[in-house]
């Protein structure tokens, strides 16, 4: 129980916000402790910051999963998605493979090819560069690039690639064939890396390496995705500190188009298997606390199958999109988590007050940072957008 001070405190630091103005981070680690009792205070302020810029409407975007390769050079402790080359699951999509879901895609009103892959795994497994020898590509990038030119040859699909971590030239070439890409941040602690940490055996989650990523994608002013991930071992400040790294990144080049608040699920086939999940005050205090952070004009969305049945409780705390919603694929991060169905995610919004408008995986007020590389993936989003930046084939 909050004592009278403590709520004194509270108010007081919530009456120091002034609107518009974006928290510090000593303001920011005192309010992502806030007692249970005190949590709807910090919840109302998180929504009145949203509503200063993005009042009535709840996006998501229709996509179709592909799982490029789920081979990787990284061991996360809490990633069921990664394998190595002969362990039972091990798979890299065929073209042939990806044409035929992205036909079915197209169908169901898709808008979104979604590329997710491990880290160049080719580095690590032999086994990888001899697929790509048989495929004709000299990497993982490289076929990256040319199933995305694919999708965008052979269907109204856009793509989305989250390839993991890239050169200052892979950003170029594949924001050519990609109009936004993504990368997760997921922290800015280096503790994580330490032995028995969550990322002692992924050298490619080294935080500045990934800020570099996202610096360089914002020199190239390239639509980018990025977040954090939450209870993999991280403290709260952690937190704090990770949505202060990207807002400074925002600040400094404009680019940063989503910020995702992600809480770690725990599956009995990680290594991480019996680690505590965030509570769900504890997810809903971090996206408040992100809101107040990143301001009132950024994306800021938690997917909704992680926070199931309760996921509309995330709108109290300042989510304005709910992610990328399947109606084909699964989440093959979190395959045992199923994507809420579209007309329940609907419901879920209007009974909150809000308007569910499908969007492209390239925000409306993006665009034109897109558009910018032409080609034939400009062409391909000028066809797919409304007047308003929306998907013309809006749910």
């Amino acid at each position: 129980m909050a004592t009278l001070t403590q709520y004194s405190e509270f108010e007081t630091l919530l009456d120091e916000i002034a609107p518009g103005e974006t928290i510090s981070r000593e303001q920011a680690c005192r309010l992502i402790r806030c007692p249970a009792e005190l949590l709807p205070d910090l919840l109302r302020a998180a929504r009145a910051e949203r509503a200063r810029h993005k009042p009535a409407v709840i996006t998501y975007s229709r996509k179709v999963f592909l799982p490029l390769t789920n081979l990787c050079a990284d061991y996360c402790g809490y990633c069921a998605f990664r394998r190595d080359p002969r362990e039972e699951g091990a798979h890299t999509m065929a073209p042939d493979e990806i044409l035929a879901l992205v036909a079915q895609a197209e169908r169901l009103g898709c808008t979104e090819a979604l590329f997710s892959l491990g880290d160049k795994p080719e580095a690590r497994f032999p086994e990888m560069k001899d697929i790509l020898c048989r495929l004709g590509y000299k990497s993982t990038l490289h076929y990256l690039e040319a199933m995305c030119e694919l999708v965008l040859r052979h269907s109204r699909l856009l793509p989305h690639a989250n390839p993991g971590l890239m050169s200052a030239s892979w950003i170029n070439r594949l924001a050519a064939v990609s109009p936004s890409l993504g990368l997760m941040l997921e922290t800015t602690s280096r503790g994580l890396l330490e032995a028995g940490g969550a990322h002692e055996h992924a050298p490619d989650k080294i935080p500045a390496r990934r800020l570099q990523v996202l610096n360089e994608a914002g020199k190239q002013q390239v639509p980018f995705t990025t977040g954090i991930l939450i209870g993999i071992g991280e403290t709260q400040d952690d937190r704090v500190d990770a949505l202060f790294a990207i807002r400074d990144m925002h600040q400094q080049y404009g680019h940063i188009q989503e910020v995702i608040v992600q809480n770690f699920r725990a599956k009995t086939s990680i290594p991480m298997r019996d680690w505590p999940e965030p509570s769900e005050d504890d997810l809903l205090r971090t996206v408040a606390v992100a809101r107040l952070i990143l301001g009132g004009k950024m994306n800021v969305q938690a997917p909704p199958n992680l926070s199931a049945p309760n996921f509309s409780r995330l709108l109290d705390a300042g989510i304005n999109d709910w992610g990328g919603i399947s109606p084909l694929t699964p989440d093959f991060i979190n395959p045992e988590r199923p994507w809420p169905h579209l007309q329940k995610l609907q419901q879920q919004t209007e009974r909150a007050g809000f308007t569910l408008k499908q969007r492209l995986p390239v925000y409306p007020e993006f665009i034109p940072a897109a558009l910018v590389r032409g080609g034939a993936m400009a062409e391909r989003l000028r066809q797919a957008a409304d007047l308003g930046g929306l998907a013309r084939s809006a749910a």
